[in-house]
């Protein structure tokens, strides 16, 4: 009877869980906690409740928040009583409509305090800041792009340069890598000032996302 049922393996590794590799897949086979990405900030925990309980007894349900302004930044995580009702769930709502976004599911290892705030440098999620689309559902352009738009420039460059002294201002040229995951990516930025250059390295983002 267990061929007939398999677990099926979530689309990212969450680096910042503290497990191995093989530490993660142990956890994901008895969890009962399902990732939501890709939800609207207006969407609420009422809409997540009534969606979410068609597929089983839902034991809580956990918004993430933006971690400066401690307001929706479009993630869940959703807790069920059982496995069965959480790959149910995987099943049948993954990719499906709500507030008309097409919203993801996949497992996850399990809720942890800490867990609930976006890991982005502006607070939200890390696919957000660099978004250059407009979403009305996820607060307008991104964060960088926002930036952009009203000041003209990149938010780290202007940070950068109120940092500096003002007879040496550095020049940045930013270099972001494309591995975004749903708990958190990796970005890198390498800076030329003068002549000589030098790396230095940003902090992770989530998962959603995803």
């Amino acid at each position: 009877m267990t061929d007939l049922y398999t677990i099926p393996q979530p689309l990212y590794f969450d680096k910042k869980s503290g497990m191995s590799h093989d530490e993660f897949k142990i956890a994901i086979e008895v969890s009962t906690t399902v990732y939501v990405g890709f939800l609207s900030f207006y969407t609420t925990e009422e809409q997540l409740y009534e969606l979410f309980s068609k597929c089983g007894e839902v034991k809580k349900i956990v918004m993430g928040l933006d971690r400066i302004q401690k307001t929706p930044c479009g993630f869940c995580f959703v807790e069920y009583y059982s496995k069965e009702d959480a790959a149910d769930c995987i099943k049948y709502i993954n990719g499906t409509k709500l507030d008309d976004r097409l919203i993801r599911c996949d497992w996850d290892y399990g809720f942890k305090e800490g867990r609930q705030y976006g890991r982005g440098v502006s607070g939200g999620q890390v696919r957000d800041e660099y978004r250059t689309d407009y979403d009305p559902g996820r607060g307008g352009y991104g964060k960088q792009k926002l930036v952009e738009i009203e000041h003209g420039v990149p938010e780290y460059d202007q940070q950068a340069a109120q940092a500096a002294p003002p007879q040496q201002q550095p020049q940045f040229k930013k270099r972001v890598r494309d591995d975004d995951v749903d708990d958190g990516s990796k970005k890198s930025q390498s800076r030329e000032n003068n002549g000589k250059s030098g790396r230095f390295r940003e902090r992770d983002e989530p998962d959603e996302d995803d």
